[in-house]
């Protein structure tokens, strides 16, 4: 038997090329395995972004909305204790209505006989806790319903 070192040659080429052309093979699914996972990530990346955008725009108008109910808040509250301030100093009266105790000395008149209408040192305290509770209220209720429209009915 003689040895043909062509044939050979060509054999081990032959077997190059099968190698070679299934390594590429190999090589190209990986590439489009890569690049199909590296689509899907960025894909979420970018969703992951846009609701990250989405929730600090949304803390930002919380914030917003808080800060104006809060200044409302703030000027209810130092509305009703300057009216408190009128009230003890005498510049403003409470119009409530009222019913007039009878004064120590009787007298042939009715009308005489009543001291002036007076709420009780209690009973004008409870007014204006009774105030900034509603006012504290009324905002309260008004930035809630805010934040539903802005944040939730979104």
């Amino acid at each position: 038997m003689t040895f043909n070192w062509k044939t050979m040659l060509f054999g081990l080429l032959l077997v190059g090329l099968v190698v070679a052309g299934k390594l590429a093979n190999y090589y190209h699914d990986q590439l489009t395995e890569t690049r199909s996972s590296l689509t899907k990530v960025n894909r979420e990346l970018k969703l992951a972004k846009d609701d990250i955008a989405d929730m600090q725009k949304r803390q930002r108008d919380v914030a917003a909305l808080d800060a104006k109910y809060t200044q409302e808040l703030e000027d209810a509250k130092a509305n009703i204790i300057q009216l408190e301030r009128d009230v003890v100093a005498g510049k403003r009266r409470l119009q409530l209505s009222a019913t007039c105790g009878k004064s120590g000395t009787p007298s042939t008149t009715a009308m005489d006989d009543a001291t002036s209408p007076r709420l009780t040192d209690s009973a004008q305290r409870d007014y204006y806790t009774l105030r900034e509770r509603i006012e504290t209220s009324r905002n309260m209720i008004a930035g809630m319903q805010d934040y539903i429209k802005d944040q939730c009915l979104r």
